[in-house]
């Protein structure tokens, strides 16, 4: 081969290289993205699969207790949990069964966690602040909770309230185990602390639990009583009444 001839063969094998190297990376290359709308897809799904089973709900009945918000309940009711939603609107007695043992366990739970943490409270409060009156954590205590048939009372208050005052005084002097409970404190514990030594409640029996003072944190509506406050009232066969 003559040194031409060789020269040609090389730079046409240059060449070639060239082009294949240029159409190599003219190609497209197929890539993998997740873009940030699937993200938050599988981020929301994660969270609603978690809330559901807090509430012991499968996914379709989550499902439908979002469906069922979106509707006149969620209009008229908008803070109803999950269980009291699915219940309103059961479909079935079946239904209505299960979303009650639901949120009776439910309930059972978070009364048991509060009262644990509400002992907590009580030995702290005791040792940081020896003597001084106590205030039970909102929802520790339900009205009368433990004493039905002992004659124990629930007693609703407010301030400014001339009456309120009286009332418990009389109860007081009577000897009565009473559970108060302050309508409109805002859960500010020196608010009812405040009330009770204005009202004359005597911190012995505050310390011995025959009194104890709480937030009312609807309560009082929750009874559903006609009257004006205060209000002594007691459990009787499964129903509060006036006394």
């Amino acid at each position: 081969m003559t040194p031409g001839i060789a020269s040609m063969i090389g730079l046409a094998l240059a060449l070639a290289a060239v082009a294949t190297e240029a159409s190599a990376q003219a190609a497209p290359v197929a890539t993998s993205r997740v873009t940030p709308s699937q993200v938050q897809a599988s981020t929301d799904a994660a969270l609603e699969e978690r809330l559901a089973k807090d509430w012991g709900l499968r996914a379709d009945e989550w499902a439908r207790y979002r469906q069922v918000m979106q509707g006149p309940l969620g209009i008229y009711s908008p803070n109803l949990d999950p269980l009291t939603a699915l219940g309103i609107e059961a479909r079935s007695d079946e239904e209505r069964r299960r979303y009650a043992e639901l949120q009776v366990q439910a309930e059972s739970k978070r009364v048991g966690k509060t009262l644990a943490y509400q002992r907590a409270y009580d030995a702290a409060w005791q040792r940081l602040f020896p003597g001084q009156q106590r205030v039970s954590l909102p929802g520790a205590q339900a009205p009368g909770a433990g004493n039905k048939g002992s004659g124990r009372l629930a007693v609703f208050v407010k301030a400014d309230c001339a009456p309120c005052d009286q009332r418990v005084r009389q109860l007081q002097a009577a000897g009565s185990a009473f559970d108060l409970y302050m309508v409109g404190s805002r859960q500010d514990d020196a608010r009812i602390r405040q009330w009770a030594t204005q009202a004359g409640i005597d911190p012995a029996r505050v310390r011995a639990r025959t009194i104890t003072l709480n937030h009312d944190a609807g309560r009082w509506l929750s009874l559903g009583l006609p009257g004006e406050l205060p209000a002594v009232a007691r459990e009787v066969n499964g129903q509060w009444q006036r006394q």
